[in-house]
């Protein structure tokens, strides 16, 4: 099943939540600032992204400029920072079996859906 990490707030993840609707497909909508994935869960969708965890931060994010910009993090410690404080996971992710698309732009999700 396609899974879509959403922030309801976030114009792109609203866009890409549209491209699943009008897709006709069945999906799971995952909020993740209420559902914060686990460490398994996040680096399982870095391996299907393909993409190391500093590639996944948000890096305009107050509380990354405020608390990580500029520090030698290990990449445990950024995932550990992404799930205590999920604001700095980038958005939307789309999970299609062993696929996975950050919705920047919106379109990418019509990659593997």
């Amino acid at each position: 099943m396609i899974k879509i990490y959403h922030n309801p707030r976030c114009r792109k993840s609203r866009e890409g939540l549209a491209i699943l609707v009008e897709s006709k497909k069945e999906f799971a909508i995952i909020k993740y600032l209420d559902t914060i994935p686990s460490e398994k869960e996040l680096s399982d969708i870095l391996d299907l992204l393909g993409i190391s965890p500093i590639h996944l931060v948000r890096k305009s994010e107050k509380i990354w400029k405020d608390n990580y910009k500029g520090k030698d993090l290990l990449d445990s410690e950024i995932i550990k920072a992404m799930i205590e404080n999920p604001k700095l996971i980038e958005r939307p992710i789309i999970v299609n079996g062993n696929k996975a698309v950050i919705g920047r732009p919106p379109s990418t999700i019509l990659e593997i859906i």
